[in-house]
């Protein structure tokens, strides 16, 4: 009976899920002939294997399916050969069967793994075009729009930008966990994530609020503690992508110069600081008009500032105020009583209130007295 080498390939191929029998090339009459000889694949054959687990990878066929297909091969073809009567030629026949299965194997592997890092190296530096692209807004990022597409996202629908970061940590090391944190959560595609000047940032489809919340709490628990996150607004289209990854960011440096400590901060509460920083020289004149006395406290104008901050933070509330500086209540009153005495405004007052206030929050924007208006 002769032997069907084309039914060994269609079992085979079935065996691996429906592969195409294609993909075995030559291998089978190679095995044939060496079963028959005893030889060893030879460096043009195994390399011949290594380009079909090439083809492979770039077609998408996962290793373990193509691994499967091979050794298939392997043992129905041992099942069909007509093997000599003499027990020594049996043995050296499988020998030479499984030799040739092992090494046509290996150099399958190394071929799909070679394409597999080479197609990595690729999508990562498109993935970082792409970003930067996006990132940079206007004809880059509409330019980018259909390699955005490629990637799985598709700006037509709402998409947010997260920034995190923690001083001197990079970040780098940690996109493969939160990617995988983030895989198969809410959200209509895959997030995009990358490194900017040392900072973690992740471009997810947001169409709802449920979705950012849930993006970036799962993102904060991942990166861990003292990581601060900031998300900016969900927006559609490439130039959207621009704007939320300019407010997250913004909202992230508010968030350190405001010394906020909550590990996710939404770009919409600290809104507020990004109008007073709109027009920083009258921030400036603000601060110098209504805070200035405050230097020729003893001391300086940093324990009376941070009391200031502290008391409004509280809602005007001495005992809360005395416990989130370690103070005692007659310390605290003591310092609000030197502050009217030095700016000839009342603190508790809801008449004079709002300039004061608006003042604070413009001197921890502008890091005053500790740098110069």
């Amino acid at each position: 009976m002769a032997l069907d080498l084309t039914a060994v390939a269609r079992g085979a191929a079935d065996d691996a899920g429906g592969l195409d029998p294609a993909l075995l090339g030559d291998f089978l009459p190679t095995v044939v002939e060496a079963s028959r000889t005893g030889r060893r694949l030879r460096r043009r054959e195994l390399e011949g294997y290594g380009e079909r687990g090439s083809v492979a990878a770039a077609a998408g066929v996962p290793l373990r399916a193509l691994v499967d297909l091979y050794l298939s091969a392997s043992w129905r073809l041992w099942e069909a050969l007509e093997l000599p009567g003499d027990a020594t030629a049996v043995r050296a026949a499988g020998l030479a069967v499984l030799r040739a299965a092992d090494d046509g194997v290996a150099a399958l592997c190394e071929g799909f793994q070679l394409a597999r890092n080479d197609l990595a190296r690729r999508l990562e530096a498109e993935r970082r075009e792409v970003f930067e692209a996006l990132l940079a807004g206007g004809l880059r990022a509409a330019g980018a729009l259909g390699r955005a597409a490629d990637l799985g996202l598709d700006l037509t629908s709402p998409h947010a930008v997260l920034v995190a970061h923690r001083a001197g940590s990079d970040p780098g090391p940690l996109l493969g966990r939160v990617d995988r944190a983030l895989a198969g959560r809410h959200g209509d595609a895959a997030p995009l994530l990358s490194v900017q000047d040392g900072r973690l940032v992740c471009v997810f489809a947001a169409p709802d609020e449920a979705a950012s919340s849930q993006v970036s709490s799962r993102v904060a628990e991942v990166l861990g503690q003292g990581w601060q996150a900031a998300v900016g607004r969900a927006l559609a289209g490439a130039e959207g992508v621009r704007v939320s990854y300019e407010q997250a960011r913004d909202t992230l440096e508010f968030a350190a110069r405001l010394r906020l400590d909550t590990p996710v901060v939404d770009s919409a509460e600290l809104a507020v600081y990004r109008v007073l920083l709109r027009d920083r020289e009258a921030i400036a004149e603000l601060i110098s008009t209504v805070l200035s006395p405050l230097q020729a406290a003893r001391g300086g104008a940093r324990p009376l500032l941070d009391t200031l901050d502290a008391y409004y933070a509280t809602g005007a509330n001495a005992t809360a105020t005395a416990r989130a500086l370690h103070l005692s209540v007659r310390a605290v009153t003591y310092r609000l009583e030197r502050v009217q005495q030095l700016l000839g405004r009342d603190p508790s007052d809801p008449a004079g209130r709002f300039a004061l206030q608006a003042a604070v929050l413009g001197a921890r924007l502008l890091d005053w007295p500790d740098a110069a208006l």
